[in-house]
């Protein structure tokens, strides 16, 4: 039988040329006028998914 990706993992995380996970960080989408310029700054870029979350990462996506 074949393996299937989970929906919403395939959503969320994008796999990079390498191979690594990179998903998007919470927090940016609304009530942004009464956060710091640093913290609107650090939360703009994507963030790479922890090694020790990345086994389990690998399992919901197993065809990526």
């Amino acid at each position: 039988m074949k393996q299937k990706s989970h929906s919403g993992a395939k959503k969320r995380i994008k796999v990079t040329g390498t191979g690594k996970f990179r998903f998007q960080k919470a927090h940016k989408s609304h009530l942004m006028a009464h956060k710091s310029k640093r913290a609107k700054k650090l939360n703009k870029s994507g963030q790479a998914v922890n090694a020790a979350d990345k086994r389990n990462m690998a399992r919901l996506l197993p065809n990526y």
